[in-house]
């Protein structure tokens, strides 16, 4: 008798397990910036219920930088955060299994007064140059290879001067410098001032043999935690994909996200939504990194071992296909 009642209490824990397991939605640890893109997208994902009719919850888990999200990607205390493919392939040349996909194409530029008599890379030579993200930043690197091109040496023959986004972007408005390449959010911002774009990063790329718009930033997680739940990370770039399609077609969308923007006025959010929606990734995986093979390149040649590290070609396995039989 007590081993039939034990049989019946296994098949019944047996019988409930399936339906206890699909009322319990699945977790997915993400490392975020308040103030960066992704919050706004979170946003849109709570705002439609797009993670409840995925079954998942998504935790942000704020950090004060990229830096500390690194930190806590490597530490277990984050499942996956943004950052972009060149530290991917640095940390797998060295050991580390990380892995990349898409989540925005959208670059900086070089950003210049409105009455400024700068027309061409070439008028930069003598010029007062700001930079954003430091010397070894990706979109310093492509433009003075794009300048090299043309004969112009920018880091010998202009006064460059490196420092954080928002204070080189209020030095550029105040007339201390006269030109200034930032992130695109900080252009953006500076587009609706009357600033205007002397080139933009994505435009320098077809020189160098990319074929279309390259997404540098993208979510990054463990390679071995995205083949244990490969369902999970689909369902997760599922609902990120349909919440860049939101913000893509709604402009009411943008008005309730506003205030998660920082934007000043009406014309900033308007920037930062055109920009936005320029930079929502539509090419496929094997065209992502077929280009950015060739940026590899280019950059590893400029920037030398302390951007990439040990390897001279992009680390294989560098980008996460969602369909294996890719």
């Amino acid at each position: 008798m007590k081993q039939v009642l034990r049989l019946l209490v296994g098949i019944f824990i047996c019988a409930i397990a399936p339906i206890s397991a699909c009322c319990a939605a699945d977790t997915i640890k993400v490392a975020v910036q308040k103030t960066g893109t992704f919050a706004w997208e979170l946003a849109v994902i709570r705002a439609h219920g797009l993670d409840k009719e995925a079954d998942l919850t998504i935790d942000a888990v704020e950090l004060a930088s990229p830096e500390a999200g690194k930190i806590a990607l490597r530490a277990g205390n984050a499942d996956l955060m943004v950052s972009d493919w060149l530290w991917v392939s640095r940390e797998r040349a060295l050991g580390a299994k990380l892995q990349f996909y898409p989540y925005s194409s959208a670059l900086g530029a070089v950003m210049i007064p409105p009455s400024s008599p700068i027309r061409t890379l070439a008028d930069l030579k003598g010029r007062k140059l700001a930079v954003a993200g430091g010397p070894l930043d990706k979109s310093w690197l492509l433009l003075q290879a794009a300048a090299k091109r043309g004969g112009l040496d920018l880091k010998s023959q202009a006064t460059i001067t490196y420092g954080a986004p928002p204070l080189l972007a209020a030095k550029l408005s105040e007339g201390e410098m006269d030109a200034g390449i930032n992130y695109w959010n900080f252009c953006a911002a500076l587009e609706a001032k009357g600033f205007r774009r002397l080139i933009g990063i994505e435009d320098l790329l077809p020189q160098f043999g990319a074929r279309g718009r390259v997404a540098m930033v993208g979510y990054v997680f463990d390679e071995d935690w995205a083949k244990a739940h490969r369902e999970l990370v689909a369902r997760f770039l599922e609902v990120t994909a349909k919440a860049k399609d939101i913000l893509a077609s709604s402009d009411a969308e943008w008005d309730a996200i506003a205030p998660l923007t920082g934007a000043a006025d009406a014309a900033t959010l308007h920037a930062y939504r055109d920009r936005y929606r320029d930079g929502i990734p539509r090419r496929t995986i094997v065209d992502e990194e077929a280009d950015g093979r060739v940026l590899y390149r280019v950059l590893a040649e400029i920037g030398g071992r302390d951007l990439v590290g040990p390897a001279e070609q992009l680390s294989p396995g560098t980008y996460y296909n969602p369909d294996p039989r890719d």
